[in-house]
């Protein structure tokens, strides 16, 4: 069913189930070593989609699941999460050193860094994401007997609605800078939405705040590449409709957006991130699916 500005998902539906597969990616990195998100598989286990719980487990095998040659399927998807997991955490740890203190990660999903990361003493890190979403994790996490390695702040608020007034009850200071991750999330949004959630960032922005994002830049992030994989994961026991979740159509391209309103943007496509990490590269064609998607940081550095 395609995606309506007001629709609603949990963690084992629709849009929202891809924060679990996304978690299901990160628990099998982990496995191979890539990264370290002892959290993730956990977190996929309790959300109770087999499939997902299966692939973060090992049990499934890519040849099984995986059309292939494909441009997507379940290991394209985790080497990606492994390389992208490596970059945000650089991000972050950078923006630790440059003494940014406030963290806000976008959509948090099943994003365990409030856990896992190691922040340095003072540092805030506020989740924002729906209510149901954030409950879940708090509580799944609790149950393992974790606690937050910074002082963590949940904002409990669905992002089309007042999500800026949300942060700033919860201890947000706007006038101090901040570092933002919108991972996994704007090619999620139609494209006024991404927009509106660019400017807001912008204005709770102080100077020298920094923001990482991933960005969709081909149209919609359902297409047919992941419609592909979507049947070939059906076929093997996913019973979560996974098409048509994006907004296709023209949208602004985010680093140049973000120029526009006073930050220095530095893009990193994929393939270079991949390449950097010593996995294997998506198809070199433009036009291919995925084939145009980058990796942005920037620095805000508002004219006087």
């Amino acid at each position: 069913m395609a995606r309506t500005d007001d629709d609603t998902w949990d963690l084992a539906t629709s849009v929202g189930a891809t924060a679990t597969m996304v978690a299901s990616g990160r628990a099998r990195a982990t496995r191979a070593g890539l990264i370290d998100d002892p959290f993730a598989e956990p977190l996929v286990r309790a959300v109770g989609v087999d499939f997902f719980t299966r692939w973060a487990a090992g049990e499934l095998d890519s040849r099984d699941v995986d059309v292939p040659g494909a441009a997507w399927g379940m290991q394209r998807m985790t080497d990606m999460l492994a390389a992208r997991t490596r970059y945000i955490d650089a991000f972050f740890a950078e923006a630790q050193q440059a003494g940014v203190d406030q963290v806000v990660i976008l959509a948090s999903g099943l994003d365990a860094r409030g856990y896992r990361l190691r922040w340095a003493d003072g540092t805030t890190v506020f989740e924002i994401d729906q209510p149901e979403v954030i409950a879940f994790k708090s509580t799944t996490i609790a149950e393992l007997g974790a606690t937050p390695t910074a002082e963590l702040r949940n904002v409990s608020v669905d992002l089309r609605h007042d999500w800026p007034a949300a942060l700033r009850r919860a201890g947000f200071d706007a006038s101090r800078p901040a570092a933002w991750a919108a991972e996994g999330l704007l090619g999620f949004l139609p494209a006024d939405a991404q927009d509106r959630l660019l400017d807001q960032v912008t204005e709770l922005s102080a100077d020298g705040s920094r923001l990482v994002a991933e960005v969709f830049h081909n149209t919609g992030v359902s297409g047919d590449a992941l419609n592909a994989a979507g049947e070939r994961w059906r076929e093997n026991g996913l019973d979560v409709a996974l098409d048509d979740l994006g907004f296709p159509g023209e949208r602004n391209d985010v680093a140049a957006y973000l120029e526009e309103r006073g930050w220095h943007p530095v893009r990193t496509p994929l393939n270079k991130l991949l390449g950097d990490n010593g996995l294997p590269l998506q198809s070199g064609d433009p036009d291919a699916p995925f084939g145009r998607n980058y990796y942005c940081t920037a620095v805000l550095g508002k004219p006087a």
